[in-house]
């Protein structure tokens, strides 16, 4: 490097650009002033208080998120928090029947629920949770399909579930769909299980099965496995019904008759009716075993009763066709399904009773699309139909107490109960016609009354035998309301609209409409009356409504 002479003063073509290191692109060039640091540079809490207002003094101010307000007192402390005493803690006895038990832990909240003591060590491990879930919804499907109520159906698979230590589930129940949902714990991800229920049938002999099965389950002295419950689940699947396919035919047929000789027919009346009974089971039967749909099944069924009836009346013989008509419908009104559907409705089950009330409509159509369409060929032929047989009564005390009883115990085979409970059914029943007849004939009171306050003993008897028996209640009610159905109601709102009485003939239907929600409303009256009869959980005494207490 050849040294500069002193004095000498280096050019600006002898000066070098300063490398890359030895400045940065972020750097302003000369004579601009730097910005301003960003805000987030400066991180400021949320909390802070902003630029111009004066804090607190610091006897005011709350040390921590969970201290009291300054407001708050210890001796008048609001009802916001926590009392002194603490809540207090819901306790279920076991001597209580496992149903009042299993509804009032779904009526409280997730929180209040009692936590189940352990039945097992710590070193033993439960069954699986999927077989549990499986288990509950395989039998939640039988009784929802025999025709239980959707929150008679939860409370049971509730039970299942704590009985094999789950106490952290959550049945849900809606017409067609089954499904319950387990945690282990706050931080663990639930499991869900779900079964769809595509057949329905009437067997009342399985359903108290299910329901043995469901009282040892439940009982803290026996301990069922879930393996020996699959086992006896099988074995109620496989079991046959306990009468013939001719013995309910016949049953059919002796139901028509009895219900025509309660309205005042005769022994003729009696055997037409039940002729033309039997031949709309078998048209029934015939078109189920096709894969028709139900309406088409209760369209056929309606048939044969009322052209025994226009029969009767093309003959000229006065042997109360009417009655003949209005025999054949009784046993085909869908008194359980109502009762159901109302039941669900009233309990906050609304999806549930929607459709419920959905299918009994397209039941009640299918009646009357059947007898409508009898009635007017034969009013076309010149047929004369004159209701006014049926609408003056003869009063037959005995004749008709017996006929309505022999109703009941038919009605009793036709739903396949078994035999121990078709006596209690067929006298249940008859207490329920004297109570009607006392009220609606003798007294000349409302019918509509008359039926609500006979609906509603039946679910009280109904349901206390059930508790004693530790069984379901449907087979001591279902039947017993079978002379209480609005068959005359309906066969003359049909008749007035085959006569072009349109006004007539609708009023008819509404008031056949309200004795049937009359029915309903009693035996769910009846069945929460009996309640208070009976030893119940002291949280269930005030009986906290299913969704909410008011309507705000």
């Amino acid at each position: 490097m050849v040294a500069m002479p002193e004095g000498s003063e280096e050019g600006p073509e002898d000066r070098k650009p300063p490398s890359d290191e030895a400045r940065s692109a972020f750097i302003p060039p000369a004579g601009v002033e730097p910005p301003e640091p960003p805000e987030e540079e400066h991180p400021t809490s949320e909390f802070a208080l902003p630029e111009g207002l004066a804090a607190e003094p610091a006897a005011e101010q709350e040390g921590s998120a969970f201290a009291p307000p300054s407001t708050y007192s210890a001796q008048s402390s609001p009802p916001a928090f926590t009392p002194a005493y603490g809540i207090p803690m819901v306790r279920l006895p076991q001597d209580a029947p496992w149903q009042d038990r299993m509804r009032t832990m779904l009526r409280l909240p997730v929180g209040d629920r009692p936590v189940p003591e352990a039945s097992r060590k710590d070193d033993e491990s439960g069954p699986a949770v999927p077989r549990v879930l499986d288990l509950t919804l395989r039998i939640g499907e039988l009784l929802l399909a025999g025709g239980e109520g959707a929150e008679d159906v939860e409370a049971a698979m509730f039970a299942i579930c704590r009985s094999y230590g789950l106490d952290r589930c959550e049945p849900t129940v809606t017409f067609t769909l089954l499904s319950v949902t387990y945690q282990p714990s706050l931080v663990d991800d639930p499991v869900t299980a779900n079964r769809t229920v595509r057949r329905r049938g009437t067997d009342y002999t399985r359903l108290a099965a299910v329901y043995q099965l469901l009282a040892d389950i439940n009982d803290p002295e026996h301990e069922v496995a879930p393996e020996e419950a699959y086992r006896r689940l099988a074995e109620i699947r496989r079991n046959r019904h306990p009468y013939p396919g001719w013995a309910l035919t016949a049953a059919a047929g002796v139901l028509a008759g009895a219900a025509s000789v309660l309205l005042g027919g005769g022994p003729t009346v009696f055997f037409v009716a039940a002729l033309g009974a039997m031949l709309g089971d078998r048209l029934a039967w015939l078109c189920a075993g096709r894969g028709l749909p139900e309406f088409y099944q209760f369209l056929v069924a309606a048939m044969p009763p009322a052209a025994m009836g226009v029969a009767l009346t093309m003959l000229h013989a006065d042997l109360r066709p009417s009655a003949v008509i209005t025999g054949g419908l009784f046993a085909l009104i869908p008194g359980r399904a109502l009762v159901a559907a109302v039941q669900d409705g009233l309990t906050g089950f609304y999806i549930t009773a929607s459709a419920r009330l959905l299918e009994v409509g397209y039941f009640f159509v299918a009646i009357v699309v059947g007898v409508l369409s009898v009635l007017y060929l034969a009013v076309q032929f010149g047929a004369e139909l004159n209701p006014e047989g049926v609408l003056n009564a003869v009063e037959r005390p005995w004749v008709q107490i017996a006929a309505s009883m022999v109703l009941c115990a038919t009605f009793a085979v036709l739903l396949q109960q078994s035999r121990a409970t078709v006596l209690f059914a067929t006298l249940n029943g008859g207490v329920a016609w004297v109570v009607y007849a006392s009220i609606a004939v003798t007294a000349n009171g409302s019918t509509v009354m008359a039926t609500a306050v006979a609906a509603g003993l039946v679910g009280l008897f109904g349901q206390l035998t059930a508790r004693y028996h530790h069984t379901s209640s449907l087979p001591y009610v279902t039947a017993a309301i079978g002379p209480l159905l609005p068959g005359s109601a309906t066969y003359f709102g049909v008749l007035a609209i085959a006569q072009n009485n349109l006004d007539q003939g609708f009023g008819s239907l509404a008031k056949a409409a309200a004795l049937a929600l009359a029915i309903a409303i009693g035996v769910n009256l009846g069945g929460e009356l009996a309640r208070l009869f009976m030893q119940a959980p002291r949280a269930a005494a005030a009986r906290r409504a299913a969704k909410r207490t008011r309507g705000f």
